[in-house]
């Protein structure tokens, strides 16, 4: 999710009505994400799958969809995903996922624009597969989500003021000329303590696993906002659409966080197979 950022470069006259935009609309949605992550079950998954079609939309709005050839193709494959994972099967959601989009690979209408088409498709897929795999553990698959909700929020907010106050080198000045290694470095810091902060009020008591899990997902968070934001270049575009004041789109506000749950789920997995990911994320 991307921390709050001013119009311009420097502060002027009005950044500060878009901060301000910014965090009221941060403090709307940060509630309903966790009341839906509590609430679990198909709530949860009807958030996420709409999340993730919306993504979708803005994704092609982007792209202009210069070779789409079954707009619906890939939000039919993103619910049908979803179910598969709901109801525990982590792998075949994937395949679903991928066979949407070789499908309009092969059915684009243009050559030069079907990778950014399917690609697509893959992009907003990924993010329910992970967030319903995490969740659907009963014992700790809140706690997976609250523990990436601190994670990305916390690397956000640290990365944002700390990198306006500091300032000094840019991470990647030709992709985001705002972002500076000082609040790369804080947002990582600041997610660490989210982390362990999380990990002390769930009872988790490795702290050491926690922290190497904080930093790696807050770097997977970084680099999904860097990502989206090379793109949206590659396109000319500055934001996704204009659908939360203040933020831009959906995938504005989602991208790293997008990143971070896909990567979670994938070390989920690997430690505790597709019946308990969220376990296997959190128990070292």
């Amino acid at each position: 999710m991307d921390p709050p950022r001013p119009a311009t470069a420097q502060a002027g006259e009005g950044a500060h009505p878009e901060l301000v935009l910014r965090i009221v609309s941060a403090a709307v949605l940060a509630p309903l994400a966790v009341g839906i992550a509590w609430l679990g079950g198909w709530t949860f998954f009807a958030f996420w799958i709409l999340a993730a079609c919306r993504i979708l939309w803005e994704w092609r709005k982007i792209i202009a969809d210069r070779a789409a050839a079954h707009i619906g193709l890939g939000e039919c494959a993103i619910g049908a995903a979803g179910v598969a994972a709901m109801v525990g099967f982590g792998g075949v959601a994937a395949l679903i996922v991928l066979y949407g989009a070789v499908v309009e690979w092969l059915a684009a209408r243009t050559r030069r624009g079907r990778f950014w088409v399917a690609a697509g498709i893959v992009y907003a897929g990924a993010l329910p597969i992970a967030c319903i795999l995490l969740r659907a553990d009963p014992r700790y698959g809140l706690v997976a989500m609250l523990l990436l909700f601190a994670i990305t929020w916390a690397t956000d907010i640290c990365a944002y003021f700390v990198g306006r106050l500091v300032g000094g080198p840019k991470l990647w000045r030709r992709i985001s000329p705002n972002k500076t290694w000082s609040g790369a470095i804080a947002g990582a810091c600041g997610a660490v303590v989210a982390a362990l902060a999380v990990a002390y009020a769930a009872g988790i008591a490795n702290s050491l696993a926690a922290s190497g899990l904080a930093l790696l997902l807050s770097v997977a968070s970084q680099a999904g906002d860097l990502f989206e934001s090379a793109f949206k270049r590659r396109f000319g575009v500055k934001d996704a659409s204009h659908v939360i004041p203040g933020h831009g789109g959906v995938m504005d506000r989602l991208d790293g966080f997008l990143a971070a749950a896909v990567l979670a789920a994938m070390i989920g997995v690997a430690r505790g197979g597709m019946d308990a990911p969220a376990r296997g994320l959190l128990l070292w």
